[in-house]
């Protein structure tokens, strides 16, 4: 913490500020947001940002950072032809070639196929530096809906396998939904982490039957939820009660679909471990979707482990003798068909980008957009993600003084935006930065770490003696946030600041771009408001930082230790600032 009483005292201030801003809010009463200052949209017309604090609140829903460069070129371009620009723009990196450059995806005595910290260095390397901010914030998002978790792969390679299933994520973003759940099914990673692999047909002999988890998960969790949906995201119900989507039948027959597939191994070769007679396959089979062909298993064989028999679910049925392909097509053209997907889905994204209680409206918008993107095309994703980025709820200066819009930024992304803000570089160029999901000293969460297929939190969580549960909101981020952990995090990230700690010995950040401000406290204090909370300071913690940034003093204009120090406790009085934590 702070040393000097100035900066104590500030710190204690916007903790105060904290816990009244944190503690949810009232409801206003109004049915939403409304446009305001010609920045919202309607009716397929989105104007231009009028300000740069405009330029930045819509930088930071859509992207990791809004650097000066990216505020004028929004400013420049306007929303929508920005945002068409950036969706276009590839990965500027692979994970795969983050990997292969470090040789981490080479069987030597360095044994990288039975690790797993290198998953940290390439995802924190991903949100931290290069270009396509909207690419990667986007694929973050969807990595919380379909969710995998590197510790729980039973596989070699789970690093690569990350990364194979991230890249996957950043290839699909902008594509079809279809698409993008076929490449999730048939994905190794997943495969392996809700047991595709291994399952297969009944044997009443033995009494198998196929794993029903990942049948369960993809009606659940990624595609139409337990319960049926109206086009605005409230429940449907038969006499009061709520009308349920599925059934355990419904599981049963579905989990037929996906029975007999294996990784595929036909262009993988076998390696002997340089310090073992360990016979280890190479990484090549996490770069190839999982097969039904017993052909090209590690083991290849002659028969078919698939199940051939009637498989009904969900009102329809696939015949018997339907070959695994064909069945699997069938299922998620089902799955995919279904009313449910666009807003169980939409709301989903806007909760993770935007809001976390998006009105009904908003919520309809996005998922008529599903449904058909004005060219009779179900499942655009890039048409769903600029209608969630471009909505007038999303853009509209009304809704930064609606007490129901907003949310809480997710750990991962303040550390993310820490990088990208002030120029995070490794010494090692590995990006050393393992896991950080302890929550007394750490950031409580880490990409691809989730504790479970439901993720870090639930989008329906909500604490029940908070203000939001009385106001009849929810509050998914946070599940993360109690005594432990939002200590856990002012202690982190002020080590992360200062180049301190075991958690910043290789990454770190210059402040190139503050320190110039260092002697300009005023200047100092508007900048950071402007990139880190698109304005959004109140005026009481703009004072309390100004304050602890004047209390340092310079001894000269070249004074480079005590500039630094001011821009250091300028950034960490920020990143704890209520302002900051509630992204609106």
């Amino acid at each position: 913490m702070p040393t000097a009483p100035a900066n104590r005292a500030a710190l204690g201030a916007i903790v105060t500020l904290g816990a009244a801003a944190c503690g949810g809010g009232g409801t206003n009463g109004s049915g939403g947001p409304t446009q305001s200052n010609g920045a919202g949209s309607s009716a397929g017309t989105v104007a231009n940002p009028i300000s740069d604090a405009q330029a930045a609140r819509f930088l930071l829903h859509a992207s990791l950072s809004a650097s000066s460069a990216q505020i004028q070129s929004v400013t420049k371009l306007g929303y929508a032809r920005w945002l068409d620009e950036e969706m276009a723009k590839p990965n500027d990196l692979t994970a795969r070639q983050f990997f292969r450059d470090r040789n981490f995806d080479v069987i030597d005595e360095n044994s990288y196929f039975n690790e797993q910290r290198m998953a940290d260095y390439m995802t924190w390397n991903q949100l931290m530096v290069g270009g396509n901010g909207v690419r990667k914030r986007t694929s973050l998002a969807l990595s919380e809906l379909f969710v995998v978790n590197v510790e729980d792969l039973n596989i070699r390679w789970r690093p690569l396998a990350i990364g194979t299933y991230w890249d996957m994520l950043n290839a699909n973003v902008f594509g079809n939904f279809r698409e993008l759940l076929k490449q999730v099914t048939i994905s190794p990673v997943m495969a392996s982490f809700l047991d595709v692999i291994g399952s297969q047909k009944s044997d009443v002999i033995t009494n198998r039957q196929p794993d029903e988890n990942f049948a369960r998960e993809i009606m659940q969790l990624f595609t139409i939820g337990l319960v049926e949906l109206n086009l605005d995201g409230s429940t449907k119900s038969s006499d009061g009660r709520a009308i349920e989507t599925y059934t355990n039948e419904d599981v049963v027959g579905l989990a037929k679909c996906f029975t007999g597939y294996n990784f595929d191994y036909s262009n993988t070769n076998i390696s002997t471990h340089p310090n073992s007679n360990w016979a280890l396959e190479e990484p090549d089979f996490l770069y190839e979707p999982i097969t039904a062909d017993p052909r090209r298993w590690r083991r290849p064989q002659s028969n078919s482990l698939h199940s051939h028999e009637e498989k009904s679910f969900l009102g329809i049925t696939i015949p018997a003798g339907t070959g695994p392909e064909a069945t699997l097509e069938a299922a998620l053209d089902a799955l995919f068909a279904h009313p449910n997907v666009g807003p169980f889905f939409g709301k989903q994204m806007i909760q993770r980008l935007v809001t976390s209680n998006p009105s009904p409206e908003y919520v309809r918008r996005v998922a008529t957009v599903f449904n058909d993107n004005g060219n009779g095309i179900r499942g655009d994703l890039s048409a769903v993600f600029k209608a969630i980025l471009l909505d007038e709820e999303a853009l509209s200066e009304a809704s930064l003084t609606d007490s129901r819009f907003g949310k809480l930024r997710e750990p991962i992304l303040r550390l993310a935006q820490w990088g990208r803000s002030f120029r995070a570089s490794s010494i090692s160029g590995n990006w050393t930065l393992d896991r950080l999901d302890r929550d007394y000293d750490q950031l409580a969460q880490s990409p691809f770490r989730s504790p479970s297929v439901f993720n870090f939190f639930r989008p329906s969580f909500v604490d029940g003696s908070s203000n939001a549960q009385r106001n009849g909101m929810v509050a998914p981020e946070f599940a993360l946030a109690n005594e432990t952990s939002v200590a856990g995090y002012l202690n982190f990230i002020q080590l992360m600041i200062d180049g301190l700690g075991y958690a910043s010995r290789d990454v770190r950040t210059s402040f190139a771009d503050q320190i110039e401000l260092a002697t300009d406290p005023q200047s100092l204090v508007t900048h950071l408001d402007l990139i880190m909370t698109a304005r959004q300071m109140s005026s009481q913690t703009k004072s309390l930082i100004l304050g602890a940034i004047e209390s340092i003093s310079l001894e000269s204009p070249n004074d480079e230790d005590g500039k630094l120090k001011r821009v250091r406790i300028a950034a960490f009085l920020t990143m704890a600032s209520p302002d900051y934590l509630i992204q609106r």
